[in-house]
């Protein structure tokens, strides 16, 4: 099938373009890249006004199946992936059964194969279990096409067993993707320790919890020359730490979340909003303040959701209850295009470094660039579309949104996986 793209602002700092002009594409791939093109036949959209990017990819994603398809599943998730903009996720493994193993992996290949609506890269476990004790297969898992490594929403404990992960990890060459949570100082902390922990009579979740891991891991990084990947970092101090291993010459990358970026400890107040409560926890307006400066100086490597869907039921109990979480594929995109592009604090390029260059690089994953011979994996934004967070508009089966009524401006409209469309003009195309 033959798709032209025409009239568009293509932007993509891999090849140095940001121009309006059109793409032809042919069999799933780009054909050509330029101005007045022309075909036989085929589709022909013209996409005066938008912005055509390579396509965004989510490197950190809960898509709950196996075993908890009642908050989301692989055909809802990557619906939502695509309404949001996303031409592919990383599954996280803390699904039940955990994938620890192949056949975890190969059976998520298969449903989303089945089923998806954006491509599916699968991360299998860093042990057993999620325990932090035994080594997963994690050889049989490479060899099944896992792209990384991580015990998600689990930090490894023991010292001594990260280093086994990343002696394994590296002869296979695959990235650990670490959560970094020391339990000991954690323990049941809910919120951020502070002013608002001990003005909410909650406990507090200090910030070196995650710091004092994000300093281990790093040292074992160091040891082992394993690629380290941080995940959700929330403090400026974590980023300092990654900023330093940086300047050292580490292979060490970090992400960030939309919520960690535009929400603080402050929006927690006497409502409770279960919404609120995720893992790490929101930390304070300094924080998020240190973590867009990093995202515009270049110490952040990637925009991830960390979309972690959970049932109305589940979410609608007292705070300390609920389980930890919010979505984020539906939001991602337009929160960093009203907070920060919109702004003039990043740029389009820079956008798509962080949201489709780097996720793939770390990932191990095929580049995909707006230049002949690429796969056309493509997200075409519309800059001026202006919409309400609600409930109504999204295609997860959970609402655990703290972005709920909240105006922003910047969509995507169309999305492309190998050349096909599977969003167009705002809907899923089934």
């Amino acid at each position: 099938m033959a798709l032209m793209l025409k009239n568009a602002r293509l932007v993509d700092p891999q090849v140095g373009l940001d121009e309006v002009a059109d793409i032809l594409i042919r069999d799933g791939r780009i054909v050509e890249v330029g101005h007045g093109l022309s075909m036989e036949k085929g589709i022909e959209r013209d996409l005066s006004g938008k912005v055509v990017v390579p396509g965004l990819v989510d490197m950190h994603v809960h898509l709950r199946e196996p075993g908890q398809e009642q908050k989301e599943d692989i055909a809802s998730g990557t619906r939502a992936a695509a309404h949001g903009g996303f031409t592919a996720v990383c599954a996280m493994p803390n699904t039940s059964p955990v994938i620890d193993n192949a056949l975890g992996v190969e059976y998520v290949k298969a449903r989303a194969e089945q089923v998806g609506k954006c491509r599916v890269l699968v991360a299998g476990a860093c042990s057993q279990g999620l325990k932090g004790e035994v080594l997963a297969e994690m050889g049989d898992m490479a060899a099944h096409g896992a792209v990384a490594f991580t015990d998600d929403g689990h930090g490894i404990q023991d010292a001594g067993m990260m280093r086994r992960v990343m002696d394994y990890a590296v002869q296979f060459g695959r990235t650990v993707m670490v959560h970094c949570q020391d339990d000991s100082l954690v323990g049941e902390g809910q919120v951020n320790e502070g002013v608002v922990s001990t003005r909410l009579g909650m406990l507090g979740w200090p910030a070196e919890g995650e710091e004092l891991e994000i300093a281990r891991d790093i040292a074992l990084c160091r040891l082992t020359g394993c690629p380290l990947h941080i995940q959700h970092v929330t403090t400026a101090r974590g980023l300092d730490l990654v900023r330093a291993a940086k300047a050292e010459g580490l292979p060490v990358t970090c992400e960030v979340t939309p919520h960690h970026l535009f929400l603080t400890e402050d929006d927690i107040d006497e409502a409770y909003d279960t919404a609120l409560k995720v893992n790490p926890p929101l930390r304070t307006a300094a924080d998020a303040a240190a973590l867009a400066a990093g995202v515009a100086d270049g110490t952040v490597d990637a925009l991830a959701t960390d979309h972690a869907p959970h049932t109305d039921w589940e979410k609608d109990r007292e705070f300390e209850l609920a389980p930890f979480g919010m979505t984020g594929l539906e939001t991602a995109l337009s929160l960093v295009l009203t907070h920060l592009v919109g702004p003039g604090t990043i740029g389009y390029d820079r956008l798509v470094e962080l949201m489709a260059v780097a996720p793939r690089a770390i990932l191990g994953a095929e580049p995909v660039k707006l230049e002949a011979g690429s796969v056309a994996d493509l997200t075409v934004i519309d800059p001026a579309e202006r919409w309400t967070v609600s409930r109504e508009g999204f295609c997860s089966k959970a609402g655990n949104s703290g972005f709920m009524g909240v105006e922003l401006t910047g969509r995507a409209t169309d999305v492309y996986v190998g050349g096909y469309a599977t969003m167009e003009e705002g809907s899923i195309v089934e």
